[in-house]
């Protein structure tokens, strides 16, 4: 009695830290989530104080043109993201999120003690040049100082690639899906996490970028540096608290082996001896669908399946009783995981051009804002800090989406989720159309200044103020919250347990492919 008593008081699945099974009550909930929310503010302030200033530095430091700075940005910024696919695929297949957190932060360590020392170091750095008061000729870095600072660059992006991958994941691992108290909190978890990414990206692009522009650059990335140490041991300090799952093996695996399967199976003549394979020995012929708004996703999918469904019919070839090779056979569980997987792309792929919104706002509205006035009061504000509004405003819209909105949804649709996932992230890409109906009436505005004031070929500020760009900004802002969280929640509820941190990567690296060029 007292060992089931143990067994059933344990978390099926999941170890602590020291790969001892986890324990109800003792390991997991919001207590263990909340350090994931503290990592977040430092890890996101870390990266995008850099991030965000990084073409100024590449341009008047390192003396590349505007458009190799630009281009070298957005491949940093994108390949960062595009890595978080490493790293969420490593936390599935080989080790614990917990455990692909602790090595990719001490990798975006190493990449900004680099950039520190080579921000610090004048000999690390080309020639200082001013050709228009001397003969000295700007040169691009080249050689040995291209390659450290290429190194440092990519180190980061692979650390925050790793990151990005493994932190939210590990943070929705620590609720439990069985219960509508457990769905809520990881409801709530994803808006906060959102909330916290905001707040690192609020002292980032105000308090980092003045003083990178104002003290120096081995400034803005020292801070960097001791912010991502600092939130090393705060990660570890929730340790007692975590529960991590056991990683299932690859995923693509998986997914390379089905997939294959059922195209050599496809040339195979059908026979009697080739019916499909009864993989299980439950009564249910066919999983039960998941509508769209229902929350009935396990920590465990305990349902084994005695034939598969109807959906993707050609990927149920899969599953014979005479493989082409022993090494593709499949089971039904295998399939249905699949599909799953499938059926989720659309939704990824139609949300890259939010992030190509969110690229070129990014970029095309601080050169806007550069052309105009600037000033507030006394205070000159730098166009890199202009993502200030959409952060501002999506750290006011979080609490109020979570604790106003979202409770009296709940009561008009009788819904557990109030908003569902799909109609949270369509409500997104509504609003990324409006920011850049409302980026364009800004830029006919701004044009028309410029051409009344006969400032067209000038570099004086035109007399408007840059809180024009402010509206797009806003509108951004909220469907980077509506979008994100809901592409965050969506992909890891609706995957399959052993490819959650995967499928919860494609949220960022949608982000990727709406950066790169």
């Amino acid at each position: 009695m007292e060992v089931e008593n143990q067994l059933t008081s344990t978390w099926d699945g999941y170890v602590d830290w020291k790969n001892k099974p986890a324990v109800r009550g003792k390991h997991g909930g919001m207590l263990a989530a909340s350090f994931v929310l503290v990592v977040e503010v430092l890890e996101n302030l870390a990266y995008l104080a850099n991030a965000s200033n990084l073409v100024l530095y590449l341009d008047e430091f390192m003396h590349f043109s505007p458009t190799d700075s630009a281009n070298s940005v957005t491949n940093f910024m994108g390949t960062a993201f595009l890595l978080a696919l490493l790293g969420g695929f490593l936390s599935d297949a080989f080790f614990t999120t917990y455990q692909i957190y602790v090595i990719s932060a001490a990798i975006e360590f190493l990449g900004l003690v680099i950039l520190t020392v080579q921000a610090h170091s004048g000999s690390l750095k080309p020639t200082k040049c001013k050709p228009a008061t001397t003969n000295i000729p700007c040169q691009q870095v080249h050689g040995a100082k291209a390659a450290m600072l290429f190194l440092g660059l990519y180190l980061v992006a692979l650390g925050v690639g790793g990151i990005k991958g493994s932190l939210p994941a590990h943070g929705a691992e620590q609720f439990d899906g069985n219960t509508p108290q457990g769905r809520k909190q990881r409801s709530t978890f994803f808006n906060y996490f959102v909330f916290c990414l905001s707040c690192g990206a609020l002292f980032a692009v105000t308090l980092v970028v003045w003083i990178e522009d104002n003290k120096g650059w081995q400034w803005g990335f020292g801070i960097s540096t001791l912010t991502i140490l600092l939130s090393i041991p705060i990660f570890l300090a929730g340790s007692k608290f975590y529960r991590n799952k056991i990683p299932d093996g690859s995923p693509l695996t998986t997914i390379i082996k089905v997939l294959v399967a059922a195209m050599l199976n496809t040339c195979m003549a059908r026979s009697p001896s080739n019916a499909i394979a009864s993989m299980a020995t439950s009564p249910s012929s066919t999983p039960p669908s998941k509508e769209e708004g229902t929350t009935e996703n396990h920590d465990k999918v305990v349902e084994t399946f005695e034939s598969p469904s109807q959906s993707l019919k050609f990927l149920n070839r899969a599953v014979i009783n005479k493989p082409t090779f022993n090494t593709l056979k499949c089971s039904v569980q295998q399939v249905e995981e699949v599909k799953i997987v499938i059926k989720t792309l659309p939704i990824f792929i139609c949300t890259v051009m939010l992030n190509c919104c969110l690229a070129q706002l990014s970029t095309f509205s601080v050169q806007q804002a550069a052309t105009m006035n600037t000033k507030l009061g006394s205070l000159k504000v730098p166009p890199a800090s202009l993502p200030v509004f959409p952060v501002v405003f999506i750290m006011i819209l979080a609490p109020v989406y979570d604790h106003i909105i979202i409770p009296f949804a709940r009561r008009v649709t009788k819904n557990e989720t109030g908003i569902t996932h799909l109609q949270r992230i369509g409500i997104g890409l509504v609003l990324s159309i409006l920011a850049m109906a409302v980026a364009a009436l800004v830029e006919i505005k701004r044009k028309r200044v410029a051409t009344d004031s006969g400032l067209l070929d000038s570099t004086k500020p035109l007399p408007i103020t840059f809180f024009w760009i402010a509206f797009q900004y806003l509108f951004l802002g909220s469907a980077d919250l509506f979008t994100l969280a809901g592409l965050l929640e969506f992909f890891f509820t609706e995957a399959p347990v052993s490819m959650r941190s995967l499928a919860t990567s494609l949220s960022w690296a949608v982000v990727g492919h709406g950066i790169l060029p």
